[in-house]
């Protein structure tokens, strides 16, 4: 009996250790810098789960050994991680070029619609009044969180479209370096593109470069982080 009791404690320990490595955790950072980044989007692979990097960079996804999660965010070149072991990993992020940004966008051959890739987001993500399930359970809040991901990922691509290096590069006399710290210092919001149209565009893009012009030198430069 006593045998019996030892061998079902065994079993109940090796079960739990099992659930407790289901989920990979970690932080985010930027490379060459302490900067935690938040906001970044996970996605297993293997079992299509998702997840978010919270307000301090750190992240949990359900995973396992073998799978392989990629880390994306606007502005930084995504990375790749092949799970051998179910350690906290320490993911470090390259901030991206413009000019890689757009190439990455026109490589991509299918138009960006999360709706029809990740339907299940949407599902959890909505509010019924008669369940207050739906508005407080971690799944719930975790798909709304994302659902203000993909909408934000949206934006920052209609954005890139309309403010692109080739357009923007043919209106004002700047290049390489140059191009892409105007094009930063200068970027429009997503409600200025939604709202005018290509005239509207070429006369912001022009103001916007008697502005550049009245800028001390150092001052058209994007200032470089320091690692700690």
């Amino acid at each position: 009996m006593k045998l019996k009791i030892f061998a079902i404690a065994l079993l109940s320990l090796a079960i739990g250790s099992v659930h407790a490595q289901d989920f990979l955790k970690g932080s985010v950072h930027e490379n060459g810098s302490d900067t935690k980044l938040t906001n970044v989007f996970i996605h297993d692979i293997n079992n299509n789960q998702l997840s978010l990097a919270d307000k301090n960079g750190n992240f949990q996804i359900k995973s396992g050994s073998g799978h392989i999660v990629i880390f994306t965010s606007p502005g930084y070149v995504s990375d790749t991680l092949y799970v051998v072991d179910m350690t906290p990993k320490k993911i470090k992020m390259s901030v991206l070029t413009i000019a890689l940004r757009e190439v990455n966008i026109n490589s991509t051959k299918s138009t960006f619609n999360p709706r029809e890739e990740y339907p299940e987001i949407y599902e959890k993500s909505k509010v019924y009044v008669l369940s207050p399930s739906s508005w407080f359970s971690k799944d719930s809040k975790d798909a709304r969180r994302l659902k203000r991901y993909f909408a934000s990922e949206e934006e920052d691509r209609k954005v890139d479209a309309a403010f692109n290096m080739a357009y923007v590069g043919s209106l004002v006399p700047l290049k390489g370096q140059e191009l892409e710290n105007f094009m930063t210092l200068y970027r429009p919001t997503y409600d200025f593109v939604k709202s005018n149209d290509r005239v509207s565009m070429a006369v912001y893009v022009n103001d916007c470069y008697k502005k550049y012009l009245a800028l001390p030198p150092d001052q058209r430069k994007l200032q470089q982080l320091t690692t700690q």
